[in-house]
């Protein structure tokens, strides 16, 4: 049995479609209907039309002589100087050039300062117009690869490439490459029809595949001639028609898989009519089969992708034409790269916008479905109190920002923390738990609230915490606050006080010149009173007094530095945590009003112990007696080596 597939896409394109229909549209009226040229590649078309009375003027001077009526420009389009030629001679004009060449003429229009590049066959009507709105014929065209490499323009020359909207993308590209070797400053607009191209692809796959191919066209369609060459290459037995008669059906008898595909200028009736004759069905009962594609504003709709640009999406969903997905109407998350989130093949869900935008596209949104649904999805987590997790969009004044599904839940400042947060850029991109207290989709207010888990998941630390903790106990923390008084050690679950008078065995005076915030501390847990938890660095075995009393025995000579100084006396640093105190009386023999009249904080002294107090850890040091002992023990030095002196005498009288 003969398997017959016909590509999806196979047939009149929006822009063909669009001016054939226009054509249809105004026949009846009083006025005669012209067209410049056949309206479409395709005889049995133009042949229809001329039955009904549309003549086809080849010349635009041939209007000079026939009465006044309506002039149709078919898609191709035409050059500005011709279209304002046409306005001269009175008639009303009707302009079915196809949105996507028009775009090109509005492209190569602008670009004056670069030199356009048309890549095309320079004999097709579309590539004669758009040569017609570059600027003072400041344009090359090149048809093939060889013509590319051939190219020898300036290489000081910026310039601007554009193609054919029925060339072969494959082709296009491979020029592009060649062109860009070359060293020119070059700006792509890659204006290939994306039904071209999906239409150039289907055919492909289906070649690859089938024992035969049909490809239906008018013998003057580039689109299809180019259709042909694809098939051909993939598939040996491929048959160029442009009407169900020119089939030689004993051909067929030896295949099994035969895929029909048609060029843009070919009418659905024709494929229709040819798949009668292949599958012996009768043209009423295929009508009936087919399932034609309606759609409206607000339908959900499925596509393919056939193309990803920096500021749009491509679709094939079925319709006459494709439809598009700005940038905007993707995804609310600001600078993403389409094309490294959506790719050509992949498939997706879509609602529609605007069925046509003025240019015969389907305008799509994406992620206002996906809100649709996110919508669904915070609502639940909303009853069910779920929490959810996201990152952060945005840093917004008051708050921020983050986007579940396209739908986005606003955390005010507030609630981001359970401590006051003056700067919240710390947040841009990072990844948070939250959950919904408030939704309200209508009024686009839906409220998310981090801080009420920060504080339970504290809450649930703070009870294992004073369930293992005791006091004695070596515990690490992390610095969270300095005051003059200490600083709170974060435990995890609970915080700390870390005493000044804690801190060292040494004196602290300021403890942000010991800590800084986020610093990480091991101390010893002091005391526990209720809540409060007491710490201390003064580990006992590090005690210094523990080896005091043999160190500053009284009577021992001990070195120091003047740390602080009162009117009574200095206190001086014999070791971190123990200092001595000089009293003013024992700072000289002379009289001294204060310490400061005799001494500096730093200064180096050496003195005597004349008290300790283990008990009280006292010590009173002297300078005042260290200079008597000093005295004393010169002066015995002395009467020594008198003595000496005078029994050296009496030994020399004696002999």
């Amino acid at each position: 049995m003969l398997n017959i597939k016909v590509a999806k896409t196979a047939g009149f394109c929006f822009g063909v479609q669009r001016a054939v229909d226009l054509v249809y549209n105004n026949i009846g009226s009083k006025e005669p209907i012209y067209t410049l040229g056949p309206i479409t590649h395709n005889e049995q078309v133009v042949e229809d039309l001329a039955k009904k009375g549309v003549k086809v003027v080849e010349n635009p001077e041939e209007l000079k002589d026939l009465p006044k009526g309506t002039i149709i420009i078919r898609a191709h389009g035409i050059p500005k100087k011709l279209y304002d030629e046409l306005s001269s001679y009175g008639h009303n004009i009707i302009d079915a050039t196809c949105p996507f060449v028009k775009k090109i003429h509005k492209i190569v229009e602008k670009e004056k300062k670069r030199h356009i590049i048309i890549v095309g066959n320079p004999d097709h009507p579309e590539i004669k117009g758009i040569m017609g709105w570059c600027n003072d014929e400041n344009y090359t065209v090149i048809q093939d690869i060889e013509e590319a490499k051939n190219l020898n323009l300036p290489t000081d020359l910026q310039l601007c490439i554009v193609a054919q909207t029925t060339y072969n993308y494959i082709r296009f590209q491979e020029l592009v490459e060649i062109i860009s070797k070359k060293g020119y400053d070059i700006f792509v607009f890659n204006t290939i029809c994306s039904a071209t191209q999906q239409r150039q692809q289907e055919a492909y796959e289906l070649a690859k595949v089938s024992d035969a191919m049909i490809v239906i066209g008018g013998k003057d369609s580039s689109n299809t001639r180019k259709l042909y060459e694809i098939c051909k290459s993939e598939c040996k037995n491929t048959y160029y028609i442009q009407k169900p008669a020119d089939l030689d059906l004993s051909q067929f008898k030896s295949y099994r898989n035969v895929g029909i595909t048609a060029g843009a200028s070919t009418p659905h009736y024709i494929i229709k009519e040819v798949l009668t004759v292949m599958s012996e069905k009768s043209f009423e009962q295929l009508l009936e089969e087919e399932n034609l594609v309606e759609i409206n504003a607000g339908e959900i709709v499925e596509g393919i992708v056939l193309d990803v640009k920096d500021n749009e999406i491509i679709l094939n969903i079925g319709y006459k034409t494709e439809g598009i997905i700005t940038k905007e109407e993707f995804t609310n998350s600001p600078n993403i790269d389409l094309k490294a989130v959506v790719k050509p093949g992949d498939k997706m869900e879509a609602k529609v916008i605007k069925v046509n935008d003025g240019e015969g596209q389907v305008i799509l949104t994406y992620k206002r479905l996906a809100a649709e649904k996110g919508y669904k999805k915070l609502e639940e987590a909303y009853k069910n109190k779920t929490v959810l997790k996201a990152k952060v969009a945005e840093v917004l004044n008051g708050g921020v920002s983050v986007i579940i599904d396209e739908a986005r839940v606003f955390i005010p400042a507030s609630l981001i923390s359970d401590t006051y947060e003056k700067d919240l850029s710390k947040y841009a991109g990072q990844e948070i738990e939250f959950v919904i207290t408030e939704f309200n989709p209508k009024k686009r207010r839906i409220i998310g609230d981090r801080r009420q888990l920060i504080v339970a998941k504290k809450e649930e630390m703070k009870k294992e915490l004073y369930e293992k903790i005791k006091v004695g106990m070596t515990v690490e923390g992390v610095v969270k606050n300095i005051t003059d008084f200490g600083a709170f050690i974060d435990l995890g679950g609970a915080d700390g006080l870390l005493h000044i008078s804690e801190m060292s065995w040494s004196r602290v005076d300021d403890p942000k010149k010991l800590f800084k915030v986020g610093d990480k501390v091991k101390a010893f847990i002091k005391d526990i009173q209720g809540d409060k938890i007491a710490l201390s660095l003064k580990f006992e075995d590090q005690n210094p007094w523990l080896k005091a009393e043999e160190k500053y025995a009284a009577g021992n000579v001990v070195t120091g530095k003047v740390a602080r100084m009162t009117d009574f006396g200095a206190f001086v640093e014999l070791e971190p945590g123990i200092d001595a105190l000089l009293h003013v009386s024992q700072i000289s023999k002379e009289h001294v009003e204060k310490p400061s009249d005799v001494l500096k904080i730093g200064q180096e002294i050496k003195a005597k112990v004349v008290d300790f107090n283990k008990e009280d850890k006292k010590i009173s040091i002297s300078i005042k007696a260290l200079e008597s002992e000093n005295k004393s023990a010169e002066e015995a030095k002395d009467i020594q080596s008198e003595n000496a002196a005078e029994n050296n005498s009496e030994e020399i009288a004696n002999q």
